[in-house]
C-alpha cells in the first residue's frame, strides 16, 4: 500500500474531528494570546516537507505530510481531556502518553510506544523580585509534553511560560535542520528548556550570594526564614532538572528508529548542559544548607554572648543591691549606721566593687 493510499484510510473525516483541528483563516493560531488559547488549545499547526513550512488547513496536514515525506508540527496550549482525546485518535497516540499529556504534574521522562515516542519535560522560569523575603516565589515551573511520530510531531505546553512560537520562528530559518524531521524539533525543544533551566540557575546562585553576604556581614541579621525559602524553590529547580540525565541519554546513545544518527550529537550537546546545571543547583542546594547551617550558628552565637552580657550586668548589679539590702534591714547594731562618713563609704564601696566587676567581665570577654 502506497504512503497516498494509506493517508487516505487514516483520514478523518471532517465532521469527526475536533474543532480546534476544523478548518480556520491560515495563520490565525500563529501569535495569539493567552485569553483565546485557553478557548482553543491549537496554538500552530504546519507541515514541513525538506525543511520549508506549509501552511495546510489543520484537517489535511497529517496527509498532506505524509505524502510529501514532511511531518506536521501542532502545537497545543492546555489542551481539554476531549480535545486531546480526539486529537490522539487522529494522530494515533496512545491513550496512556494521552492521559499523561492532559494531567500534567509528570516527572520528566521518555517512553515509547510502539514507534512512537513520548517524552515529558519540565519548564522553568525564574521570578524577578527587589529583595528576597521569607514568602518570595523564585522559580515558576510548567511543562511541555511531546509527541513524536514518524510524520508528526505534537507539543503540549502547561504553565504561563515556556512559548514555544520564538523557537519555531528560529527553527524554520534552519531548513538544514529541520529536514532532520520531527526529532530536529524534539532537540529544540530540549535545548530551549534546558537553556531556560541555566539563566534560572544563575539567577539563583546570585540570589544565594546576596543571602550568604548578608549571613556573614557585620550586622546582625535573621535570614533563616529566606535560606530556608530559597532552598524550597530550588527544589523545584532540582526537580526540573536532575531527571533529565536518563531521558537525554536514552536519545544520545541509544538507537531509535524515530531519531537519526546524525541527531544524536546534538542531543548529546544538550545533555552536557543538563548536567552542568544539575550539577550547578546541587552545589547550590548544599551551599544553601551550609549557609542556613552558619546562620543558625550564628544565631546561637549571638543569643550566647547577649545571655553573657546579662548575666554580667546581672552580677555587677547584684554587689550594690546586697549591700543596700543589708543596710535596708533597720538593726540598730550595724557597722557604720550612725557614722557621719558611713553613707559616702558605703557608696564608694558599691563603685569600686562595680568598676573590678567590670574590668573583670571586660578582660574575660563576656562586656
Amino acid at each position: 500500500m502506497s504512503d497516498t493510499e494509506h493517508a487516505t484510510k487514516t483520514a478523518v473525516p471532517r465532521a469527526a474531528l475536533p474543532p480546534t483541528l476544523r478548518p480556520r483563516p491560515a495563520g490565525a493560531a500563529r501569535n495569539r494570546p493567552l485569553s483565546e488559547e485557553a478557548e482553543d488549545p491549537v496554538v500552530a499547526c504546519a507541515v514541513y516537507v525538506a525543511g520549508k513550512r506549509q501552511d495546510v488547513d489543520p484537517t489535511e496536514a497529517l496527509q498532506v505530510a505524509r505524502e510529501h515525506g514532511g511531518f506536521v508540527w501542532l502545537g497545543l496550549y492546555e489542551p481539554s481531556e476531549e480535545a486531546l482525546s480526539a486529537i490522539g485518535q487522529h494522530y494515533g497516540l496512545h491513550p496512556l502518553a494521552v492521559e499523561d499529556a492532559v494531567y500534567a504534574h509528570q516527572r520528566p521522562k521518555l517512553e515509547r510506544y510502539d514507534d512512537a515516542l513520548f517524552m515529558v519535560l519540565k519548564t522553568a522560569r525564574y521570578v524577578e523580585h527587589e529583595q528576597l523575603t521569607s514568602t518570595s516565589q523564585v522559580v515558576i515551573t510548567g511543562e511541555i509534553m511531546v509527541f513524536v511520530g514518524a510524520n508528526h510531531i505534537i507539543t503540549v505546553r502547561h504553565g504561563t511560560h515556556g512559548e514555544l512560537g520564538r523557537l519555531r520562528n528560529e527553527l524554520e530559518e534552519q531548513p538544514d535542520l529541520l529536514c532532520h524531521g520531527p526529532a530536529a524539533v524534539l532537540y529544540a525543544v530540549a535545548d530551549h528548556v534546558v537553556d531556560h533551566f541555566v539563566e534560572v540557575a544563575q539567577a539563583v546562585e546570585d540570589d544565594v550570594e546576596e543571602l550568604e553576604s548578608s549571613v556573614f556581614s557585620p550586622q546582625r541579621t535573621d535570614d533563616s526564614a529566606r535560606i530556608y525559602q530559597l532552598k524550597r524553590e530550588l527544589m523545584q529547580l532540582r526537580r526540573s532538572v536532575s531527571p533529565l540525565d536518563l531521558p537525554l541519554s536514552m536519545l544520545a546513545e541509544r538507537p531509535l528508529d524515530l531519531i537519526p544518527d546524525a541527531m544524536r550529537s546534538y542531543f548529546r550537546d544538550v545533555q552536557d548542559h543538563a548536567l552542568r546545571t544539575r550539577d550547578q543547583v546541587a552545589g547550590l542546594d548544599e551551599l544553601l544548607s551550609s549557609i542556613l547551617q552558619a546562620a543558625l550558628a550564628r544565631t546561637s552565637v549571638a543569643d550566647n554572648e547577649d545571655m553573657r552580657k546579662i548575666s554580667a550586668w546581672a552580677g555587677i548589679i547584684a554587689v550594690p543591691t546586697a549591700i543596700a539590702g543589708i543596710y535596708g534591714m533597720n538593726f540598730d547594731h550595724m557597722p557604720e549606721l550612725h557614722s557621719h562618713w558611713g553613707y559616702p563609704t558605703c557608696l564608694v564601696v558599691m563603685l569600686v566593687a562595680c568598676v573590678l566587676l567590670h574590668r573583670g567581665f571586660k578582660s574575660s570577654g563576656w562586656l
